[in-house]
């Protein structure tokens, strides 16, 4: 349901009536789904004039939570909501999981309201010893007995206990200390283990949805018995997951927790089943491919990649296009059934075989883009729009990127064929290209979804299947540079290439025309175990599981979960794309961004990312923001424990000792690690301290104040792991407002404690500046906290959000850091080498400073 503008406000009016606030019901208001169920609760529940705010409140958890598989006895659950038998959050959430377990199954009473909570202790003891008794008559003798007890009924036992506590006596103040208790808190069940939400596998006989039809006919889905143990047969008991990325833009975080979820559960269940150890992990990975025009080789090459940064070891890596065989042959069986059509956009009461011959038609590519579309025979007047008879196969021309993949040696040819529409490829028997050389390039149509190859074949991703083992791709190369118009049949080698070209001919649409192929191919394998999406896909379910019913196919358990969103970035791939290409930022692994790539560029690691995801869960809660405080909690928890100390200056300001004899250099121990044991070598590395030394420019005022603990004239400060000095003398720049110099002198004695520290570095020997680094700070990349919401989101950027220092020092065992390697600058933060390092320059980047705001409130 789509709120239009003239009914914005009679939406808002009834959504005020049940005594929600005004923003929450604008921002119910904008969210389509929930207003749509919002509106059917008021209505179901009769309270289009309003109600108290309690009762709305409730109804609103109703709108927003109740489970999709038992919508029929929604209306049960209103009446005890409105006549204030269930009347807390508590009893909410109870009669949730009783009605979800129930499903469509008949709704017991009884056992409803004992679940709930919704009759008193008495007459609930009652109940359970005369479950066939009269309510009504069974609460006579009660009501009798109570009178009895404690006399007439009066209105004091009628009004609500105070809130307000008496005030108490203060104790008498104790000597003893008070004894306190450290013991921390029991993590919650599914703290340990955010995957207990799932069933078991062998569990998935419920029903999973209730597809409602215009006509009043009602599908209730689930597997049958005899499906169910199939699948248990052949997955052995076995959890099986995917990750489905699209290749058309790099990972986010968002992906991490996808990834989290979909692995981590697999990899859970791995590990609690010894029966299922001596097994692979039964998680893979797998292209969503179906757009060609947006997916480029650097995509699938980074996700790969970027997947095994992220500590996850898929047991296998697949694509869609893989399966456009399978997945036309289910179509052409939909037809066969009577649930799917050709539309011409005319004639649509045509029969089967003309349905069969229209599709024969399309894949052949003898009908023109735009001409025609298979269509899903779903209920084009369901409620539902995702039911709207589905788009499965369209035709699209395009130009198409090719590239030939050679399975046995890993290697990659590139090349490109320009094919104005690609469904003329499809029409072609036997196309010959000139590549130049007297080489040339030919195409024959062998079985409908192979090609026989002649000269240097550029495809759409094709898996190149080798005739022979031991052929490498040298081999294949040498043969292609000899042919001209004859075909690969030399010492009888037929070079026959398996190709998905068939299907790339159409866009494949389908589960609300976003990949036909991209829950079913695990589906119809008969593998699948859980489809875990996000919950943009639950309306979506209708459509999914009515597909999966009319073709006979096992289905999974689906549990939809609420998106990870950041706050102060955006996480759409259309806009990081946009940001990307339009050099607002410097690539894909900026820093800045909240891409993977990006963050492993800061460097944040995986466990701390992986860290981040466990610890908010998998939860259904819609429409989040998750504060970056608290993403950067947990990477200071990572790299307080990984990251050594080191001693750097950003913005140096030189400090002469002058009763240090000049050329006079002391090696002095400096900490790695806070906790270092004195006896422990490893845990320190040696600093040069010499009489020209170089602090931080702020660290040095020329006014001193009582909170103020840096260096000011005639003031001490303590140089971290050295010796106090005190400021005897500043040296000015022409203009009389710039310190230049400073001139101090040091305690050898150490005899003097004062309170500030500072991080400074010593020139290594006479005139010789330390090691010179270039460090790189950033800053949040948008000034608001939500940017994706505003209409020029773009404006929102933070024009400061990288600075760069480029003349910054570091002591010298810096000199030797590597690209990736973590450090914790003393006072300023955790810092990582970039990749732009060079022999002659280091560049830091800056991680995340050492305040931690989350632990103190943030959230």
């Amino acid at each position: 349901m789509v709120v239009k503008d003239e009914d914005s406000d009679k939406t808002l009016e009834l959504f005020l009536k049940i005594g929600l606030d005004e923003r929450t019901a604008r921002n119910t208001i904008a969210n389509n789904k929930v207003t749509a169920n919002l509106t059917a609760v008021i209505h179901e529940a009769a309270l289009t004039n309003g109600c108290d705010r309690t009762i709305g409140n409730l109804l609103y958890t109703v709108a927003t939570k109740y489970p999709a598989n038992a919508l029929v006895h929604r209306p049960n659950l209103l009446d005890y909501v409105v006549s204030s038998k269930i009347k807390t959050p508590a009893q909410l959430e109870a009669a949730f999981l009783f009605l979800s377990n129930v499903a469509s199954d008949n709704f017991k009473r009884n056992e409803f309201e004992e679940a709930c909570g919704v009759v008193g202790e008495l007459l609930g003891t009652v109940r359970k010893k005369h479950p066939w008794a009269d309510p009504k008559i069974a609460k006579q003798p009660v009501d009798a007995k109570m009178f009895e007890l404690l006399g007439e009924r009066t209105a004091a036992d009628d009004e609500k206990p105070s809130r307000k506590k008496e005030k108490k006596e203060k104790p008498a103040k104790v000597e003893s200390k008070a004894v306190v208790d450290d013991t921390p808190a029991q993590p919650s069940e599914e703290e340990l283990n955010p995957f207990s939400i799932f069933p078991a596998p062998e569990d998935n006989i419920k029903v999973h949805t209730e597809v409602f039809f215009s006509n009043g006919s009602v599908l209730r889905c689930c597997n049958t018995r005899e499906m169910l143990d199939k699948h248990l047969k052949v997955t052995g008991g076995r959890v099986f997951t995917r990750f489905p990325p699209e290749p058309n833009g790099y990972l986010h975080i968002g992906h991490a927790k996808v990834m989290f979820v979909n692995f981590g559960l697999a990899k859970e269940v791995w590990m609690l089943l010894p029966q299922v150890r001596i097994s692979l992990l039964c998680y893979h990975l797998k292209y969503d491919d179906t757009n060609p025009e947006a997916e480029k080789k650097e995509y699938i090459n980074h996700i790969e990649e970027i997947v095994q940064w992220m500590g996850w070891e898929p047991f296998k890596i697949t694509y869609t296009s893989d399966y456009f065989q399978d997945l036309y042959e289910l179509a052409v069986e939909l037809i066969r059934r009577g649930h799917a059509y050709v539309d011409h956009q005319s004639l649509l009461s045509r029969k089967c075989s003309i349905y069969l011959t229209g599709t024969d038609d399309m894949k052949r590519g003898l009908i023109e883009e735009g001409k025609a579309t298979l269509r899903m025979k779903q209920d084009m007047q369901s409620d539902n729009f995702n039911m709207y008879d589905l788009i499965a196969y369209r035709i699209k021309a395009s130009v198409l990127l090719l590239t030939l993949m050679q399975e046995i040696s890993g290697a990659f040819i590139r090349a490109m064929i320009i094919l104005t529409a690609s469904w003329t490829l499809l029409r072609i028997s036997h196309i010959q290209i000139p590549l130049g050389n007297s080489t040339y390039l030919g195409l024959r149509w062998v079985g409908g979804r192979k090609l026989e190859i002649f000269g240097f074949m550029p495809t759409i991703r094709i898996r190149v299947k080798a005739p022979r083992a031991g052929q490498t791709l040298d081999y294949l190369l040498a043969h292609f540079k000899t042919l001209k118009e004859k075909p690969l049949t030399d010492t009888g080698q037929q070079m026959k290439m398996a190709l998905q070209v068939g299907m790339e001919s159409f866009e494949v649409m389908g589960w609300c025309r976003k990949g036909w192929g991209r829950k079913r191919e695990h589906t119809w394998r008969g593998i699948g175990t859980y489809k875990l999406c996000t919950l943009e896909f639950e309306t979506r379910r209708a459509s999914y599981y009515w597909l999966l019913h009319v073709l006979d196919l096992y289905q999974p358990y689906v549990w939809e979960y609420s998106r990870l969103n950041v706050t102060n970035t955006v996480m759409s791939k259309r806009k990081l794309n946009y940001i990307v290409t339009n050099k607002y930022v410097d690539g894909w692994d900026d820093p800045r961004l909240m891409t993977l790539a990006g963050l492993r560029c800061r460097g944040v690691t995986s466990t701390a990312i992986n860290a981040f995801v466990r610890g908010i869960g998998i939860t259904r809660s819609d429409c989040s923001m998750i504060r970056l405080d608290r993403f950067e909690y947990h990477i200071r928890e990572e790299l307080n424990k990984t990251a050594p100390r080191a001693l750097v200056v950003l913005h140096p300001l030189k400090v002469v000792i002058t009763n240090l004899k000049s050329g006079a250099v002391m090696d002095l121990d400096t900490k790695k690690w806070p906790d270092a044991q004195a006896d422990d070598t490893s845990a320190f590395y040696k600093v040069p301290f010499s009489n020209v030394v170089y602090i931080e420019r702020s660290d040095f005022q020329m006014k001193d104040s009582k909170d103020y603990y840096g260096l000011a004239p005639d003031k001490s400060a303590l140089l971290r792991y050295a010796f106090p000095i005190k400021c005897t003398k500043v040296i000015f720049a022409d203009d009389n407002e710039t310190v230049l110099e400073i001139r101090a002198e040091y305690d050898p004695s150490k005899k003097s404690k004062p309170k500030g520290v500072l991080q400074w570095v010593a020139e290594p020997s006479p005139a010789v500046d330390p090691l010179k680094v270039e460090v790189r700070l950033f800053y949040k990349l948008f000034n608001s906290e939500n940017p994706a919401e505003l209409d020029n989101w773009l404006a929102d950027l933070n024009l400061d959000s990288k600075v760069e220092i480029p003349a910054a020092y570091a002591v010298s065992s810096l000199r030797d850091a590597a690209v990736g390697d973590t450090f914790q600058f003393e006072r300023l933060g955790y810092f990582t080498v970039d990749k732009d390092s060079t022999e002659e320059k280091l560049v830091f980047n800056r991680t995340v400073t050492l305040k931690d705001t989350y632990g103190k409130g943030g959230k």
